[in-house]
């Protein structure tokens, strides 16, 4: 069950994208700070989701027959709800890059012959033969776009499909920022990749104390997490980094990203947290190592290739999918990140249609990069008060979130 948009071309120019996140002049210092990092964005950006999926389904309890509307990202967590075999998932995203990866995932679920093909292709590093893995039995069932977009090449003229073949966590615009990172530290001499040598919370206590945490007064890294453009790596857009910086007397990033980090390497057993492996590692873990993503343990498998079908992919907005939908049709909304960026209009447009379209019982989840969240006093009060903020279970569920880069986790449910 695939759905192409009509503008669903690679190539193109993506408008859709490009009107997300202009909001200022294009001459003004807010409006080149939004198309640099529109600039950026417009290629791949996350090769994995960094939202934990396991959060998610704790707050949305998803039973078979909910339908979903979710934005895509790296389409980790889409497979992971899959397992609780919903009767529909609707996924959208303004990156056509996205949307590429995301169909190529759940093509991966349906089509290669076993699970060990399924982690061999999606989860494991240095496999040349996940190129002829996808010829043979991926792209003859995939969408044309999708199998244009994939047999096509890059900018140095390889084939896209090839970095399944070498390490496609170590691509996109944040494995290219946490490169960076290593590199950074590295040449002061820390190496971030020796964490992963960690055997107990102790040791991984003892490495961020000892090793991580005094790189944050470094005065080139201090100076470096004070520019927007810095940490348009990490996905932070300018509005992102405004909101965080305002939590801060000097205006940088450096305490906020140094409490995150703290977070990522010493509040969860390593052998548990993907995470912090395709953070320091820069792949996941073999078996002897720890944990895979959800999506991709064996025990999960079955329902999702029997339920891959039941995905409807779209390159658009979701105020935009909503819009077509009958009144009382979804049950569950995921919004990721992406209201961080959005401009009050924006904001109440989307709420009208989420509340419109949200049928009893109804949950909306999403994350902030600071830890209030963002729509109280910004979306009406006529929307709102249709929706209870579970404020108790928002706090806990995102103290349990172990890709820990944002500051709030947020769950809302349709009142009776």
């Amino acid at each position: 069950m695939t759905e192409l948009a009509p503008d669903a071309g690679f190539g193109r120019k993506n408008a859709k994208l490009k009107s997300a996140l202009h909001q200022h002049k294009a001459l003004s210092l807010a409006g080149l700070s939004e198309r640099l990092f529109g600039l950026l964005f417009s290629g791949l950006v996350y090769p994995q989701i960094w939202e934990d999926p396991i959060v998610d389904m704790e707050a949305m309890r998803i039973r078979p027959g909910h339908r979903i509307v979710t934005i895509g990202s790296g389409g980790c967590n889409v497979l992971t709800y899959l397992s609780a075999a919903p009767d529909r998932i609707d996924v959208v995203d303004l990156n056509p890059h996205h949307i590429a990866l995301n169909r190529l995932k759940i093509a991966a679920f349906r089509h290669l012959p076993c699970h060990k093909d399924v982690v061999r292709f999606l989860a494991t590093a240095g496999t040349r033969s996940n190129c002829q893995a996808f010829d043979l039995f991926i792209a003859p069932k995939l969408d044309a776009v999708s199998r244009d977009y994939w047999s096509g090449r890059d900018l140095t003229g390889r084939r896209r499909i090839g970095v399944f073949g070498r390490n496609i966590y170590r691509t996109g615009l944040l494995g290219r920022f946490i490169a960076a990172s290593h590199i950074l530290a590295r040449l002061h001499g820390v190496n971030p990749a020796d964490f992963v040598q960690a055997r107990s919370m102790r040791e991984q206590r003892q490495f961020f104390d000892d090793k991580l945490a005094p790189l944050f007064d470094r005065p080139v890294i201090r100076w470096l997490t004070g520019r927007k453009s810095s940490l348009f790596g990490l996905g932070i857009p300018p509005q992102q980094f405004d909101e965080l910086a305002s939590l801060t007397e000097e205006k940088s990033l450096a305490a906020v990203l140094r409490h995150r980090l703290e977070k990522l390497t010493c509040h969860f057993p390593l052998r548990e947290n993907y995470f912090a492996w395709q953070a320091f590692a820069r792949r996941y873990p073999l078996p002897h190592e720890g944990d895979l993503p959800p999506y991709l343990q064996a025990s999960r498998y079955e329902t999702i290739r029997d339920h891959a079908d039941r995905v409807v992919v779209h390159h658009e907005s979701l105020t935009e999918l909503l819009a077509r939908k009958p009144a009382s049709s979804v049950d569950r909304y995921v919004l990721l990140d992406a209201q961080d960026w959005m401009s009050d209009r924006q904001l109440n447009d989307l709420w009208s249609e989420i509340t419109r379209t949200a049928d009893a019982g109804a949950v909306v989840i999403f994350r902030t990069a600071a830890e209030a969240s963002i729509l109280h006093g910004r979306v009406s009060p006529a929307l709102l008060d249709q929706w209870h903020y579970d404020a108790e279970a928002s706090r806990k569920l995102g103290a349990n979130d172990r890709s820990a880069i944002y500051g709030g986790f947020h769950i809302y449910r349709k009142k009776a």
